[in-house]
């Protein structure tokens, strides 16, 4: 895979400066150099030594990247909501993981992402998995094609330019919800349990920010984003301030609604195309148990 740039600068220098402006790291400057890749100046051959002048076309070939062999595929089918060379967002259905794991190395969303890529051929076969979600979340996943593609989105999340926009339904206490408001409770391990969390005074901070959409009885349907990214800070935050997620048993969801699992779905998701500079918004619609129940509110 190739790009390219020209140098803007007046005052001289050095590619691996300029390279690492264009977001490529140490990291992938090294798999250039000794993975089959290159660096040109104005179609020749140059070191990331070379003084670059006003004007000078660089051209870097990444070289491509072979399957992990131990990852394993599912051919089960994706739903793809966009593609392009660089990226990839699928709609991850319930009770999939995002990632394997020990004792469950196939079945999630990386194996069947590996098991499309091995099928339409592409050259590039690493998964990178960009923004992840819980087993029983539904909603958007996105994935980057290659290397670099993941390099220059983690660049905007650390920046916290890419947003998710969440939607989930909750119960108990909705009369005490505001129509817009934030939780910012620190979270930390519940020490009765392995996966379970809890608010806890010398947990990270974590802030979620929440619009009501709709409410009735002891129901209401939320839009959410979150400003941290701590596990399971969405169902432990609404469970602080009586508001558990229908069905979600963990965090004392009422589990009579017709849905076994946390009701929440990633919704949108929002960022800045690194290389297009396009503006992106992915949306995608509730998942079929969730919208049943909305659609009583």
């Amino acid at each position: 895979m190739e790009f390219s740039w020209i140098v803007e600068k007046e005052e001289p220098q050095q590619v691996k400066y300029f390279l690492k402006e264009q977001g490529i790291s140490r990291g992938l400057l090294a798999k250039i150099k000794f993975q089959g890749g290159k660096i040109e100046v104005n179609e020749s051959v140059e070191n990331v030594l070379f003084k670059l002048s006003l004007g000078d076309r660089v051209k870097v070939t990444i070289p491509d990247e072979l399957e992990h062999e131990t990852l394993l595929v599912d051919d089960k089918p994706l739903e793809i909501l966009f593609e392009d060379e660089h990226y990839l967002v699928v709609n991850k259905p319930a009770g999939v993981a995002s990632i394997p794991s020990q004792y469950h190395p196939n079945g999630t969303m990386a194996n069947r992402v590996k098991a499309y890529y091995k099928a339409q051929g592409y050259k590039n076969q690493v998964i990178h998995v960009v923004t992840r979600l819980d087993r029983d979340t539904t909603g958007l996943m996105l994935f980057a094609k290659h290397g670099f593609a993941h390099a220059m989105l983690d660049q905007e999340l650390r920046q916290k330019k890419v947003v998710k926009i969440y939607q989930a339904l909750v119960g108990g206490h909705v009369e005490s919800l505001s129509e817009h408001g934030k939780i910012d409770q620190p979270i930390g391990r519940d020490l009765s349990s392995i996966l379970k969390r809890t608010i806890v005074e010398t947990g990270q901070q974590a802030e979620t920010e929440y619009w009501l959409l709709k409410r009735q009885a002891d129901q209401a349907l939320v839009n959410i984003q979150l400003h941290t990214g701590r596990t399971h800070q969405i169902r432990v935050h609404f469970e602080s301030i009586g508001c558990s997620l229908l069905g979600d048993e963990m965090y004392g969801g009422n589990m009579d609604q017709g849905i076994e699992r946390q009701a929440l779905h990633c919704c949108q998701l929002n960022f800045v195309h690194p290389f297009s500079k396009e503006y992106m918004e992915l949306r995608s619609p509730l998942a079929d148990d969730m919208k049943k129940i909305a659609a009583r509110l």
